[in-house]
């Protein structure tokens, strides 16, 4: 005899296995949330995070920018520093340079036959004033001086007999040029 099992038995394995699917799409659709929500919270705090950064980098970047600031700040006082101290080491250099060219032309005249009366400086021009026994002793006087070093050149700007205590002497003024660096 034939058996013939009328139940729907594969509509009850149709049911069970529909119930499944639907389990399994209900679990990948929570999963799927879960995960979003957990890559949303890596995502929150890793922004959080790199602008906690940023805000310390810009703090950091200031304090270099202060700090650089004072540095300009230091090389300009150092090169303001520099050039007085320039300066100063060469008035230091020069400041005996006058009283020694004084001294050197003091020894240049003769003692005897020329005194010397004002002796005036403005830049490189010396103005010699003075008087001389004779015109020759003024004249070898100014030939002396031509031949002194610091001196580049002379020139006679007047020479005129005066009486001085009832001796005749000649009354003279030299204009010279001093050579550069004296």
């Amino acid at each position: 005899m034939i058996k013939i099992n009328l139940l729907p038995y594969h509509e009850k394995a149709k049911k069970e296995n529909i119930s499944r699917q639907i389990f399994i799409i209900a679990g990948s659709f929570i999963f799927f949330i879960l995960l979003l929500i957990y890559v949303q919270i890596q995502l929150t705090s890793t922004i959080s995070n790199l602008a906690s950064q940023v805000k310390e980098a810009e703090a950091s970047l200031a304090d270099l920018n202060k700090k650089i600031g004072d540095l300009e700040k230091f090389k300009t006082n150092k090169k303001e520093l520099e050039q007085k101290l320039a300066v100063i080491h060469t008035l230091e250099e020069n400041r005996l340079a006058p009283v020694k060219t004084l001294d050197d032309l003091a020894a240049l005249v003769p003692s005897k036959n020329i005194w010397l009366t004002k002796i005036t400086q403005k830049g490189n021009n010396f103005k010699i004033e003075g008087v001389g026994r004779d015109n020759i002793t003024v004249a070898d006087f100014m030939k002396t001086i031509e031949k002194f070093e610091p001196i580049k050149s002379v020139d006679l700007v007047s020479s005129k007999k005066t009486e001085i205590s009832g001796i005749t002497l000649q009354l003279f003024i030299f204009s010279c040029v001093m050579k550069k660096g004296f």
